[in-house]
């Protein structure tokens, strides 16, 4: 059986998390770290990384970008593995988490949804057929909490269709201001906020009289951390160092 130590362990993500690990037979929440701890069936609440004195196999981590510091050198101290599934980190942060996958397996991903991951494969094709025949849109949509814009989600679905087209593109997030027509390329990214949506994604590829669109509904949050729990049954097999995603675990 794996132990999970849960990270945001206390927020609405930490605590699906707990509970999918309650019913799994395959791993066990032994510990939570959150900053504004609360009492949890199961297992003990340390207000810092550096307060758990639980051992683990492998850290969930559903918190905040602030969190990151602590967590990494929690990780990197312990030789524990870690699912990083927060998002909105600054540069800054993504190269902590690159040095520190010099030193421990890390998994990251913006989004965890098996779904979301098959749509970025299809994204890729999509957009190496296409080619600059059809300019690529990307609408995403998200609860009126959501912090950053775009999604990261978003951003990952921009990068496959750069990874594919024949053009370097740039990204372009405002056309309020943009008094010219759409340059072919461009991927454009636009964000909604807004009432409970749990997040919506869809890529338009717009031709000549014809639209392809390849979308995405997530009607729980669930997904997210079934995915995260799968992520982190993987991660505690692995030994070697190194940054894994989404397409180690399903490729």
């Amino acid at each position: 059986m794996r132990k999970m130590i849960i990270s945001g362990c206390c927020g609405h993500m930490g605590r699906v998390v707990a509970d999918i690990c309650a019913n799994d037979p395959e791993v066990e929440a032994v510990a939570g770290i959150d900053l504004l701890p609360q009492p949890m069936d199961g297992f003990p609440v340390f207000s810092t990384p550096a307060a758990c004195t639980v051992e683990g196999d492998v850290a969930i981590d559903f918190s905040h970008p602030a969190a990151l510091g602590g967590l990494l050198d929690f990780c990197v101290q312990r030789r524990m593995p870690a699912v990083l599934a927060t998002t909105g980190y600054s540069e800054e942060q993504l190269a902590q988490i690159q040095e520190a996958a010099r030193s421990i397996p890390l998994f990251r991903s913006a989004n965890m949804s098996l779904g979301i991951n098959v749509l970025m494969d299809l994204v890729r094709r999509a957009a190496a057929l296409l080619g600059e025949d059809f300019d690529v849109e990307i609408e995403e949509r998200h609860h009126r909490r959501k912090l950053d814009a775009p999604s990261g989600t978003a951003l990952m679905l921009a990068d496959a269709a750069a990874q594919a087209l024949p053009y370097e593109p740039g990204y372009v997030y405002d056309r309020h201001e943009r008094r010219k027509p759409r340059d072919f390329r461009e991927i454009g990214i636009s964000s909604l906020r807004g009432g409970t949506i749990v997040g919506d994604h869809t890529v338009v590829f717009a031709g000549r009289d014809e639209v392809i669109e390849l979308s995405h509904h997530a009607a729980s949050r669930e997904v997210f951390a079934v995915g995260a729990v799968k992520a982190a049954k993987f991660l505690a097999g692995v030994e070697e160092p190194g940054l894994y995603d989404m397409s180690h675990l399903i490729g």
